[in-house]
């Protein structure tokens, strides 16, 4: 191949990696103003003081939680059906065993009144990684799952809502069958259930305004979203961007917080970095909310990752959008 044709062949993938980066990142909507959010309304700050109660009692007072210490991941478990029928709610345990531990899937659902057969999952991961309390990571999506339950527990919606709280999210089980969310997925699948939208919680507790405070794994990200980590993201794999578009949409409708989202191949670091990556696995569509983590949240799977570091005003402008999001999905 002479050196003209290899220069047009490499400039071609350039223009078409680039095309892709930009048809990934066009999205419904205008996200909020960065210098417009506010969280001092009493509405906001009740919100907040629930959000951090719930991140203290699983990352404070439970810390660390996951299969090596199986005291702490039951005490969890205990923690969360106990909030659920406080809600009113009756809790299912989905239980499995791993390395001789039983673990559990916690859910609770609200039968739909038009399109039963129809079911939306909002899920978040109440395991830690070992070695660390997992306030933001994930107490944070912990503590928002918990808050839109008491939201919609009243509710009649059209379709069947589940909202689910998944174990064993993190390594040495994170993408292996013996994930939580990989459990339930294939579950579901084979019991020939139809999803019609997942969505994972995961770490959505963190915030940053200073330029250069938001990372990104490949480069043509960095040159169309902000460099600035106060956003929250929408995520998902190009299979779901119909999902995470509508998703989006109708969050930036009513939310008031900055948001981003993308629709991009599953192979890029990170985008299928939680729960919904297992409902890919049965060809369910399926997005994650995050702050988007490591490539933002200095003490992402440390032993720092304590409930002091968290935005607790923020993450209630997102749980208030997320409200609109799961009405508009399940007809609520």
């Amino acid at each position: 191949m002479s050196c003209k044709k290899r220069i047009i062949g490499w400039g071609a993938l350039a223009a078409a990696l680039v095309g892709l980066a930009v048809w990934s990142a066009a999205m419904p909507g205008r996200s909020y103003p960065a210098e417009e959010v506010s969280v001092e309304e009493d509405e906001v700050q009740a919100l907040a003081d629930a959000l951090r109660e719930d991140v203290e009692a699983l990352a404070g007072r439970i810390g660390e939680r996951n299969v090596f210490r199986p005291d702490a991941l039951d005490e969890a478990v205990e923690f969360l059906e106990a909030e659920l029928e406080d809600a009113g709610l009756d809790p299912v345990r989905r239980s499995f065993h791993v390395r001789s531990v039983e673990c559990h899937n916690v859910e609770v659902e609200l039968a739909g009144s038009e399109r039963p057969d129809q079911i939306v999952v909002i899920g978040a991961h109440y395991d830690s990684v070992i070695g660390s309390p997992g306030a933001n990571d994930n107490g944070s999506g912990v503590a928002a799952l918990l808050a839109l339950v008491r939201s919609f527990a009243d509710r009649n919606p059209a379709r069947t809502l589940r909202f689910v709280f998944f174990v064993n999210e993190e390594p040495p089980f994170f993408m292996t069958e013996e994930m939580g969310s990989r459990v339930y997925a294939a579950e579901a699948a084979e019991a020939g259930e139809t999803i019609h939208a997942m969505v994972s919680l995961e770490t959505i507790g963190y915030y940053a305004n200073e330029p250069g405070s938001q990372e990104y794994p490949v480069p043509p990200l960095r040159w169309l979203y902000p460099s600035e980590g106060n956003f929250i993201g929408f995520v998902g794999n190009l299979r779901s961007r119909s999902l995470l578009r509508r998703a989006l949409g109708e969050f930036r409708d009513g939310a008031r917080i900055p948001s981003e989202g993308a629709a991009l191949p599953s192979f890029v670091p990170g985008v299928g970095w939680s729960d919904h990556w297992s409902f890919w696995q049965e060809g369910f569509p399926a997005i994650m909310i995050t702050d988007t983590a490591p490539f933002r949240y200095p003490y992402y799977h440390t032993e720092a990752d304590t409930p002091d570091k968290l935005d607790y005003g923020r993450m209630a402008l997102v749980v208030q959008g997320l409200e609109d999001v799961v009405s508009d999905l399940a007809g609520a």
